[in-house]
């Protein structure tokens, strides 16, 4: 019980060390944290690809796709019938394509409610077909999909995808050795059908209630095990780049993604991971460089939690998905691609066709830093929980200074009341002919505990007001955690709310409420937390506890984190540990303000921006520096926009983990600073 009564029990050499050096402690282990990660891209820290799944069997069997010459003729009549229909799709068309085949035909209609403003309305219409399984039970399947792209759409088309998706459903019609069901799926509305579809097969919504109505589907396959998603942008591509990042940053199993890769490098189809090929420099620095941009082009996808393909929508679901995206040549010349790639994904299928249960013997997380090279969980977590733990010995520094404080406050009270007893008893000594008049040593010892009694009482009125006993105080400190987070709710209901009020009552467009109304609301919760934290300076103590549970719940959210997504918890990670370890640290007021300005840039909204301006500035390096502000004003905007959308339609957690947990600890952490 010492440990739990006394402020000074268990005060060993160790602890006091700690406690007297912690500030570089913490600065070495996040050094350690960066250095170690950027480690990771060298050959001798990451490990090379290889099939845990001996049942997939890549390329084991001779590739016998030949409809080739399908493709071109489905690829001219998508093109006049797209010219018919410039923003729709060809339902009808498609219907009849995979009809003449034999294959089962079926359209799926779904409904978007717009989740912002006054309630707008879209409706979508998806067209699949089924290849039942000749040698199975319908118990298990796999979806072959692409999204359709009208001429009128601002993306790259999607036509040469589907004329291929055609000809393999009319090659695949032709072989009996399937034990799964085959779905080719053709989505309208790009990731909007996706969702709707996959949510109406497994009859689960995702996002808010009331948002996606996914409606249901007039026929179902199997239980889906895998899922490739085809986006070709022409019949002669230059290279195919294989996308793994899905929703929320959940990724593929690592089986599939190897598979992909060894089919097109058998098939001499350029592969590429991020757009970048394998390069094999002599020089290891120019290796370790090449290898780290790959590496942190993952992390910087991963990290927005959002999916750039139709492939992650599919993960949530427990089905392994990965999009194929060629890129159109760009010399002239060359024949069209639609041989090799049939053959790839013929490959893909076959092999899927071979598994006997679920993917689950590889891994399903890990980053990439080339085509062929990989880092696992166990070699990277170790970086963030460096990281971590340097917050953690912070607040635990934080802790025994306080503690020491108390300690001494202690000891200098007892050593005042002994300093009395003596001075009254050589007070006592001196009076002579008094020595053996114990009425008179009775009446200075009443006087002097009566005294006593009145400045302990004065004391602990005075510490009362301040809330310096140890109830009070731990009462202002979770009164202020539980209202931060009460305030973080508030965040992420915000858009709605205001979108609702400002669009039917001033008529503002519904981006522009959404980040006017964001930035007010943080500009109030800013000022707000202001004012606070002059109040709760009165009493040092609530500022120190309030920093002690911020460095703990700033820990713990960072591992929460990064068990989902580690892209995400690293880069916030990275940029939020040495400030957070500066505040409350430093006594001069200027370095006290620099903090307070550090720990602004890394308010949500700030770091939107930054990343914004970063995106910005690399796409359109020839800007000049108004005009980047320009884009990174409007980029900004939209970028907030869609990822509320997104948490409403699709269920990402990306605003929700900004604004219900990490703007909370922010507040916190400002007001301690």
């Amino acid at each position: 019980m010492g440990l739990l009564t006394d402020p000074g029990a268990g005060r060993g050499k160790l602890t006091m060390m700690l406690e007297a050096h912690h500030g570089r402690l913490c600065i070495v282990l996040y050094l350690c944290g960066v250095v170690y990660f950027a480690l990771l891209a060298h050959e001798h820290f990451s490990a090379a690809t290889y099939f845990s799944e001996n049942a997939l069997l890549p390329g084991l069997v001779e590739s016998e796709y030949d409809e080739d010459h399908s493709a071109k003729k489905f690829l001219v009549e998508l093109k006049d019938e797209g010219s018919r229909y410039p923003d729709s799709m060809p339902y009808s068309w498609l219907l009849a394509k995979f009809g003449q085949m034999g294959l089962e035909t079926y359209t799926h209609n779904f409904t978007l409610e717009y989740p912002l403003g006054p309630g707008s309305q879209y409706r979508g219409k998806n067209v699949y077909a089924i290849l039942r399984a000749p040698r199975g039970a319908s118990t298990e399947a796999v979806v072959l999909s692409t999204p359709y792209r009208p001429p009128s759409s601002a993306h790259p088309t999607t036509h040469p995808g589907i004329a291929l998706l055609l000809s393999l459903a009319k090659f695949f019609r032709r072989q009996k050795y399937w034990a799964k069901d085959l779905i080719f799926l053709v989505t309208e509305h790009e990731q909007l059908g996706t969702q709707a579809w996959v949510e109406a097969y497994h009859q689960a919504s995702s996002g808010h209630p009331g948002v996606l109505k996914h409606g249901d589907l007039p026929a179902r396959a199997g239980a889906i095990q895998a899922a490739v998603n085809l986006e070709l942008r022409s019949d002669r591509i230059s290279h195919i780049d294989v996308k793994v990042e899905g929703l929320n940053g959940q990724l593929p199993n690592l089986d599939l993604v190897n598979l992909v890769h060894r089919l097109c490098a058998m098939e001499s189809v350029r592969h590429t991971f991020k757009n970048r090929d394998n390069a094999n420099y002599a020089d290891p620095w120019r290796q370790w460089s090449y290898s780290f941009r790959t590496m942190m082009s993952m992390v910087f996808t991963q990290a927005t939690g959002m999916t750039n393909g139709n492939h992650g929508l599919f993960h949530r679901f427990g089905i392994e998905a990965v999009t194929l995206e060629g890129f159109e040549r760009r010399t002239a010349g060359g024949p069209p691609m639609f041989y090799q790639m049939g053959r790839v994904v013929e490959g893909i299928c076959r092999s899927l066709n071979n598994l006997l249960e679920r993917f689950h013997q590889s891994f399903f997380f890990y980053l990439l830093s080339a085509t062929d090279r990989y880092i696992s969980i166990g070699a990277y977590m170790p970086s963030l929980g460096l990281m971590c733990g340097a917050l953690l010995i912070r607040a635990f520094s934080l802790w025994l200074r306080m503690s020491s404080e108390e300690s001494a406050q202690a000891s200098n009270h007892e050593s005042n009341e002994s300093k009395d007893e003596d001075e009254l008893t050589k007070e006592v000594d001196q009076k002579e002919g008094n020595i053996n008049d114990d009425k008179f040593v009775d009446e200075k010892i009443e006087d002097t505990t009566e005294i006593s009694e009145k400045e302990e009482s004065t004391i602990s009125d005075v510490k009362e007001k301040l809330g310096l006993h140890g109830g009070p105080v731990l009462v202002v400190v979770g009164g202020l955690v539980l209202a931060a987070h009460v305030l973080g709710v508030m965040a992420v209901n915000l858009p709605v709310f205001v979108t609702r009020f400002a669009v039917t009552t001033w008529n503002i467009p519904t981006v522009d409420c959404v980040w006017i109304g964001s930035i007010v609301f943080s500009v109030l919760l800013v000022g707000a937390a202001t004012i606070i934290a002059r109040m709760v300076a009165i009493n040092p103590d609530v500022p120190i506890l309030l920093n002690i549970a911020a460095l703990l719940e700033l820990a713990t959210l960072l591992l929460a984190v990064a068990m989902h997504n580690f892209s995400l918890a690293l880069v916030c990670g990275m940029l939020c540990t040495p400030i957070a370890l500066g505040i409350g640290t430093f006594k001069r007021w200027w370095l006290r303000g620099a903090v307070r300005i550090l720990w602004l840039l890394v308010h949500p909204l700030s770091l939107l921006s930054l990343a914004v301006l970063l995106a910005a500035r690399t796409n359109f390096p020839e800007e000049s520096l108004m005009g980047l502000l320009s884009r990174t004003n409007l980029a900004a905007r939209q970028a907030l926009l869609l990822t509320v959308v997104d948490s409403l339609v699709y269920g990402s957690w990306a605003f929700n983990v900004a604004a219900g947990t990490f703007l909370p600890t922010w507040l916190l952490l400002w007001v301690a600073s």
